[in-house]
């Protein structure tokens, strides 16, 4: 089974690397960045669209096709609306929404061909908003909207599977300001937990589909 990480080369997107690996599988990654392991992956910028394209194109065709996509890559611009500089701001709706959809769309010929699995990758902050993140917010709310469409779209064709982490121990925090990093109560969820979650999801047999996963710390702040 071949299955395409976005972000595989850390966090949730490493994770599942790992996990289709333990099942035996074979992971693709396309990163921005190579993995540190022996994978095989393609570099792109998931901002460019055609650079996603691409290097979709490359890993299905090497590996002989698809049957299944993780969109696990995400970024964030943390601060007011007014603070953020609006490149930073576009970035992340184009790393986070529109590089999904152009990973999907580039995927959905191959993924036709095996009714493989997408799992997209949203948020609790897909369902809910906080302050000081209105980039993160509307790219993880266009993510679920996008997923649910998609699912509408391509029923009986592809399984299409919306997965709504939390907060989980990641380097996604590194590098913030102190305001905006998780405090120790947090709880964090291990990666490798919602790594699991996500095999899950790429395991159901056509026609049976994990629609939505909401998969978050007991002690999730932002949840439910």
């Amino acid at each position: 089974m071949n299955v395409l990480i976005t972000g595989g080369a850390s966090g949730l997107g490493l994770a599942t690397v790992e996990a289709v690996r333990k099942e035996g599988w074979r992971p693709l990654v396309v990163d921005v960045r190579a993995p540190g392991r022996d994978v095989e992956h393609e570099l792109a910028d998931l901002a460019d669209r055609g650079q996603a394209e691409r290097a979709v194109r490359e890993l299905a065709e090497r590996a002989g096709g698809l049957d299944g996509v993780v969109t696990a890559a995400g970024i964030d611009a943390c601060g007011r609306l007014d603070e953020v500089p609006a490149a930073d701001w576009d970035r992340v709706v184009m790393v986070n929404l529109l590089g999904t959809v152009s990973v999907v769309r580039a995927a959905l010929p191959y993924l036709r061909r095996t009714r493989g699995t997408v799992v997209t990758c949203a948020s609790t902050l897909g369902l809910r908003p906080l302050s000081d993140a209105t980039a993160y917010c509307a790219s993880k709310f266009g993510v679920v909207g996008f997923s649910r469409a998609l699912a509408v779209e391509t029923r009986g064709e592809i399984g299409v599977t919306l997965l709504v982490p939390g907060g989980m121990r990641t380097p996604f925090f590194d590098g913030r300001p102190e305001q905006y990093r998780p405090g120790p109560e947090a709880g964090l969820n291990d990666p490798a937990d919602v790594a699991r979650a996500v095999v899950f999801a790429l395991s159901q047999p056509p026609g049976c589909e994990v629609r939505e996963l909401v998969v978050c710390p007991s002690t999730e702040t932002s949840w439910p």
